[in-house]
């Protein structure tokens, strides 16, 4: 088997492990808690590691409850078509707490998103909207990241527009696919990673990192 040894300029991302979206969490994904002792094997290997964390406002504009509607129907907002989601992630709650077994100790940026009211934020780069930056390609340029590698909850919807996001900002970007979990959506986990591939992702277990095999 060929592995692939961690250099200097790789970074890993670590999506949104979160109590709401782990076991007992408003928007549970199926096995989350299974993410989170690999990622802490895995964190203490890359020289730079970011979190990502969802943060909304109270009332957001993702939030079924906000239009009345039902968790998972689908509205339009300003920007396109939203998913509509169960009240999650609310700023200052537990919920948006990282998984208390998570070892934050190794994050060295913690990016919030989802902060806006009226746009949703899948993706460590950029919003929904398609147009605002959360500065996350730039501090990657800044601390010489070439390659990412990315992991977390969930791989059809965070993870996923992470890892395309990162890819067209022109970095070499892999999955960590047994370091994530998926909600699946009518399919939505195989759709994300043919839409990851046509990015130009590539994806990889955790044992295909030199050094990581024990996980």
């Amino acid at each position: 088997m060929t592995t692939i040894a961690i250099e200097p300029s790789d970074c890993l991302i670590v999506v949104d492990v979160q109590n709401d979206f782990c076991e007992g969490g408003a928007l549970a994904v199926p096995d989350g808690d299974a993410v989170v002792e690999p990622i802490n094997h895995l964190a203490v290997r890359f020289p730079v590691i970011v979190f990502t964390q969802d943060w909304h406002t109270p009332a957001h504009a993702s939030f079924a409850s906000t239009h009345g509607k039902t968790p998972f129907e689908m509205t339009q907002l300003a920007y396109g078509v939203q998913v509509l989601w169960p009240d999650h992630c609310v700023m200052g709650t537990s919920g948006a707490e990282f998984h208390p077994m998570l070892d934050q100790r190794a994050a060295q940026l913690i990016v919030r998103k989802g902060f806006h009211p009226e746009v949703d934020s899948y993706s460590g780069f950029q919003e929904a909207d398609r147009m605002t930056k959360t500065g996350l390609a730039s501090y990657l340029g800044e601390r010489s990241v070439k390659r990412v590698f990315v992991c977390g909850l969930a791989t059809d919807f965070c993870v996923n527009w992470t890892a395309q996001d990162a890819a067209q900002a022109g970095f070499e970007v892999f999955v960590i696919e047994d370091a994530c979990r998926g909600i699946d959506l009518d399919g939505s986990v195989e759709a994300a990673r043919q839409a990851m591939t046509a990015a130009g992702c590539h994806f990889l277990t955790i044992d295909e990192i030199e050094g990581a095999a024990s996980a």
